[in-house]
């Protein structure tokens, strides 16, 4: 047996191994102090959502599930609300005088896509009048709320890490960052990947791994996470400062192709109407979110994670399932409005502690 094989099977025991304790430590903890945000249930709220589809001109198609032909809202009026505290109710108005002049950056796939449409319509709601505009170019994109100088970027990248072009084919270089320029001079940046690690076969991206100067057809995809996530981190250590830049790590978001993990085999997320309402999740703490945690607890600068893992493995009547006008089936990606503005909220309460 290799080396190599050996020190993959060595990490991915340890993790598993760290499973037990890694949410007793989590990062969350440092961030909300005595208030723990991310535990709590969904409650039904005739008032949500906090806006109208139809009205913001932000949403990315896909996610307009009303606008492909769902025809339930039910999935819209859920609020998420803590045990242990309050979750403000979202003020698009308090958000843009705090934020006059400000950069927010989203980086990461199309998670982070559903999240920077999901403020850009929460704030509009407040502001329908106010002058806005949308630009794009290549991997960035950009709302800008003209009339209070605040810019939302979203930069898309799958895997943070980069992905090039060689000679001997498309190359996802697990120890290499090139484009962190473009996510410098931010006041915050909100981090997400996972989505397109697991991706395989024909819906792969990527032809070989690069790690330690070696170039690899595939290896474990939790230790090639698990790189990439600490080269990234690295990164983040090498360049952000953390009195001009706050710094968020947006958990692993659940899909819900396989209806054993809320204990109903053989359904999906399709024509599901209302959450899970228990309060542990069949299906456990998927080990990506292990690997996020423990690369998080090793950076010694402050990143905050938005730890909505659980409160989302619950929503499994959000998705668009057939309705985004793209996927025949899409039990991984969000509504709007829906679950990503709860995310938002949580965002701004945190920004706001």
């Amino acid at each position: 047996m290799g080396l190599s094989l050996v020190h993959a099977l060595f990490l991915t025991l340890f993790l598993f191994c760290l499973k037990t304790k890694a949410e007793d430590s989590s990062p969350t903890r440092k961030l909300a102090g005595a208030c723990n945000l991310f535990r709590g249930k969904w409650v039904y709220d005739a008032s949500y959502p906090l806006y109208d589809p139809s009205s913001c001109p932000f949403i990315d198609p896909q996610f307009n599930c009303q606008k492909h032909g769902r025809s339930d809202q039910l999935y819209q009026k859920y609020r998420w609300t803590p045990f242990s505290c309050p979750l403000p109710r979202f003020n698009g108005l308090d958000f843009l005088q705090k934020y006059r002049g400000k950069k927010i950056m989203y980086v990461g796939d199309s998670l982070s896509l559903n999240q920077f449409n999901s403020l850009a319509c929460m704030i509009h709601a407040w502001v329908p009048k106010s002058r806005s505009t949308f630009s794009q170019r290549d991997a960035l994109s950009k709302v800008t709320f003209e009339d209070y100088g605040l810019e939302i970027y979203l930069y898309r990248t799958a895997y943070l890490v980069d992905l090039d072009r060689e000679k001997v084919g498309r190359v996802l270089k697990l120890d290499s960052i090139k484009n962190g320029d473009s996510w410098m001079g931010m006041d915050v940046l909100i981090f997400n990947t996972w989505h397109w690690w697991t991706h395989t076969g024909s819906s792969q991206p990527w032809d070989y791994v690069e790690v330690d100067n070696r170039l690899l057809k595939d290896m474990n995809r939790f230790v090639a996470y698990y790189k990439g996530l600490t080269t990234w981190a690295k990164w983040i250590e090498r360049n952000v400062n953390p009195s001009e830049t706050k710094v968020f790590f947006l958990g692993i978001s659940p899909v819900h192709y396989m209806g054993r993990d809320w204990n109903e085999a053989g359904k999906s997320c399709m024509s599901e109407r209302e959450p899970f309402f228990g309060v542990k999740y069949p299906a456990g703490t998927p080990m990506a979110w292990v690997v996020v945690n423990k690369v998080l607890k090793r950076i010694k600068k402050p990143v905050y994670f938005l730890d909505v893992t659980t409160l989302s493995q619950y929503r499994k009547d959000a998705h668009p399932e057939g309705y985004s006008g793209v996927m025949p089936v899409d039990c991984s990606h969000w509504c709007l409005p829906g679950l990503p503005d709860t995310w938002n909220q949580l965002l701004t309460a945190l920004l706001s502690s």
